[in-house]
């Protein structure tokens, strides 16, 4: 153990001995003898806020990461007092703060650590800005590892490494860099089979070392603001990520086709372009949803604005692409040009709604269209003009989404790369420099446009995609993880990257998928689709300067495997739309790394490649060139090979042989796929018949299928269809039972049912308890035909 005084010729301070307790409902404040107050806030029985001041007072507690509906609630708060010790008790933790030096450390109600400080809280004066750098470390213990903290383009587990948290334009990324576009200050500590997780609540310059500088410490600290992060407890990494996620937000149900196939370039322009290329999907029969304007479509990069030379009528053009099944998203940057005849810098500047330098100006960098001045989207005044903004795009024109781009803030020609330090904020009335505001420049310029398009969609749902985010801006937006570059490495690190946003509590998340800088091989196009058909999100875009990236700018096999897997996409939507339905029900995550599916397996704990797509795939890409298979680890239980059927036991590692036009893809036993018939766009085809693919296990399974109107509100209103099916199995039969709930009729009135891996020869069918004859039942081998009310499928064999 290092002492204070050891440490203190580096300039750090530290707390002394607490003087004073005072207990007021659901917190506890410690007061020492120099000025430190810890304010110790019991959220819910298994989550504890630490918050801490050296000035003697707290400033206004606001904060946008917390999600302003977020639950509170505890079974039991109660504060013990011994000679050396106060200690915080609920019905899950234990929580005792030394009284010499304000150490905390924090047990489960059996006594077993969970999280011990090393030096713990203390702080450095930073004279520069008058405030304070402050700090906390904690023990690393043998064999604990860490996950989370967003797009890190790192191994998965975060054992040995530092991070660095600044929202940074970072073209052509490469492993390992920091920091990248986002900002996700929360991370999972998992040691001796037990979870639990902390968020920095720290919009300053913050940092993680897990390890790295010394090998038992777990240290995070920030540029400025205060000690202020949350504990959570598990014990499973299941639960820490849920109850983080709750904390910080869930978003509203997207509409369906959102998580349909995207298509997107840098830039298509005219007109003639955009349509060459919508009509070719539809000649290929490539499924696609959603065609993207870039900055190209503007009148010089003016946001809001159409150059008529490409796009002589946005609104025409706009219907017909609707009318063939496409849905317009265009983008939209936070740098406003400085032009006298442009009304939208001249109301801003009327009302004074740019960010303006310490000494007066107004803020000006350089961007794609010049010299531009940017809105303060802090304020709330301005995200409402903002929001505005949008009714020509949305309501008028008919654009259904927007996608915001250079919002980290980005600046060209500078060394940061962005504002300078002293531009001012107002920050919802707390105003401050850009140090502070700097990571939520982003969050909320996507909030604002959220606003705006929400506000004009209505009655249909909006969709906005963002670059740059902070924890909570999951709330209003999606997002990609920014200029990635079309190599296998980062083939790597898009799957890595969307195992750790979803664990971060941002599920809705892609990557650009072939690239964005730089012309992938057609292998390397085919495989990247094959993974990123997997992801929620799920679009192609590139920078266009080595070449189009469509799926038929390689060759046919490539053509024939996007058409594949996209359509298997389509297929697999009301499956992806039910796993949507849990992230923002239940705040379940939408791809699940193996630690996070099974953390009492060790062999999970340092896995980066497989992944578990909702609740019963897993996906393991193909990620090297030329490969004719690789070797994966199968978690716990028994997989069907999804091309073979063939049965996998788990818990091991197994080498899978595959075609090019196949990635090792396993279902587990006893799941219930269901599966809607193959469109070119959401919407195309009335839904007739929906395929449950059945897959026998030998005892119990569970599986849920959501469904609404696809857009809109009316799900709210109890307009849903929520079926559950139970799978049971036993030695010559199986049931199938399922149970409804909500008030939404869909359109089909049949299921047809697959079974796969059957292991005994039909003798009889019962549905509901009458015998059915197989021929009224259309069977066919291994699959039949019943109507969608059924409540019990019950087969016999012989």
């Amino acid at each position: 153990m290092i002492t204070n005084t050891e440490l203190e010729y580096k300039g750090d301070i530290y707390p002394s001995k607490i003087i004073k307790v005072i207990k007021e409902t659901d917190s506890v404040f410690l007061y020492t003898d120099n000025d430190v107050i810890l304010k110790l806030t019991v959220i819910r029985d298994s989550l504890i806020r630490f918050r801490y001041t050296t000035k003697g007072y707290f400033s206004r507690d606001f904060s946008y990461a917390i999600d302003p509906n977020q639950s509170h609630g505890y079974n039991e708060l109660e504060l013990i007092e011994d000679a050396e010790f106060y200690t915080i008790r609920t019905s899950k933790l234990r929580c005792k703060v030394r009284k010499s030096d304000v150490h905390v450390t924090i047990y489960d109600i059996d006594g077993n650590i969970i999280l011990d400080e090393e030096i713990g809280f203390h702080w450095e004066e930073s004279y520069a800005f008058g405030g304070n750098i402050v700090k906390m470390s904690k023990v690393s213990r043998e064999g604990e590892s860490y996950y989370g903290l967003g797009d890190k383009p790192t191994h998965f587990n975060l054992k040995g490494k530092r991070v660095e948290n600044w929202a940074t334009d970072q073209y052509a990324f490469h492993k390992d860099q920091e920091p990248l576009y986002k900002v996700v200050p929360f991370y999972v500590g998992l040691h001796n089979k037990t979870a639990y997780g902390i968020f920095f609540d720290n919009t300053f310059r913050t940092f993680f070392d897990f390890g790295q500088e010394r090998r038992n410490v777990t240290s995070y600290w920030a540029e400025g603001g205060e000690m202020n992060y949350y504990f959570f407890y598990g014990p499973s990494m299941a639960e820490v990520v849920t109850a983080y996620t709750d904390l910080t937000g869930k978003p509203e149900l997207p509409p369906l086709w959102t998580l349909g196939f995207h298509q997107c370039k840098w830039s298509y322009y005219p007109e003639a372009k955009v349509k060459e290329v919508t009509s070719k999907f539809r000649e290929l029969q490539i499924p696609c949803d959603a065609i993207y304007l870039d900055i190209d479509y503007m009148d010089g990069f003016r946001c809001f604005t159409w150059n008529k030379d490409y796009f002589p009528d946005p609104k025409r053009m706009v219907s017909e692409l609707s009318a063939d099944g496409f849905k317009t998203i265009v983008i939209i940057d936070p740098g406003i040009k400085i032009d006298k005849e442009y009304s939208i810098y001249n109301e801003a500047v009327a009302n004074d709604y740019f960010c303006k330098r310490a000494d007066g100006p107004y803020m000006k960098g350089k961007v794609w269209p010049g010299e531009c001045n940017f809105p303060d989207y802090t304020n709330p005044a301005v995200r409402e003009w903002w929001a505005g903004l949008f009714k020509e795009l949305v309501s008028e024109i008919g654009v259904k989404g927007v996608w915001n781009d250079m919002n980290e803030p980005a600046v060209m020609e500078v060394p940061g790369k962005t504002f300078p330090m002293d531009v001012r904020h107002d920050y919802d009335g707390n105003p401050c420099s850009h140090r502070k505001a700097h990571n939520i420049y982003g969050t909320q310029m996507a909030r604002a446009t959220y606003e705006g398009v929400k506000r004009f969609a209505y009655p249909k749902r909006p969709f906005i995609i963002t670059r740059s985010a902070y924890s909570g801006a999951q709330r209003y937006c999606s997002s990609w993880t920014g200029d990635n570059v079309a190599t296998w490495e980062h083939l790597w690190i898009a799957n890595i990257q969307m195992q750790r946003m979803s664990i971060s509590g941002m599920g809705f998340t892609g990557s650009d998928i072939g690239g964005f800088a730089e012309q992938p091989s057609g292998e390397l196009f085919a495989r990247w689709i094959q993974l990123g058909v997997f992801h929620p999100f799920c679009r192609v875009h590139s920078s266009g300067d080595h070449g189009d990236q469509e799926p038929w700018s390689f060759d046919d096999e490539v053509v024939h495997i996007t058409r594949k897997f996209v359509s298997l996409r389509y297929q697999l939507l009301p499956y992806l739309y039910t796993m949507f339905w849990k992230y923002i029900n239940e705040a379940v995550p939408m791809l699940k790394p193996l630690v996070y599916y099974d953390q009492e397996d060790p062999q999970t704990h340092y896995r980066t490649d497989e992944f578990i797509f909702g609740e019963q795939f897993l996906v393991c890409p193909i990620l090297e060139a030329n490969s004719q298979g690789r070797r994966i680890y199968l978690p716990a239980g028994n997989w069907y090979n999804y091309w073979t059927d063939e049965v996998v036991s788990g818990k091991r590692e197994v080498w899978v042989a595959t075609d090019y036009d196949q990635i090792p893809l396993f279902v587990k036993e006893g799941a219930i796929i269901p599966k809607y018939p193959v469109q070119q766009y959401v919407g195309e085809k009335e839904i007739t018949e929906v395929s449950l693919d059945v897959y026998y296990k030998a005892g119990k399974e569970q599986s849920f299928l959501y469904e609404d109107a696809q857009d809109g509100y009316d799900y709210n209103k109890g307009r849903f269809s929520l079926l559950s099916f139970q799978f049971i199995g036993k030695e010559n039969q199986m049931v199938l039972q399922k149970h409804k709930e909500g008030k939404f009729d869909t359109t089909y009135k049949t299921f047809k049912i697959n079974l796969h891996g059957l292991p005994f020869k039909i003798k009889s069918v019962y549905v509901d308890n009458e015998r059915r004859d197989p021929a009224a039942l259309q069977w066919n081998g291994n699959s039949f035909i019943i109507e969608k009310d059924f409540s019990e499928v019950h087969i016999t064999g012989e």
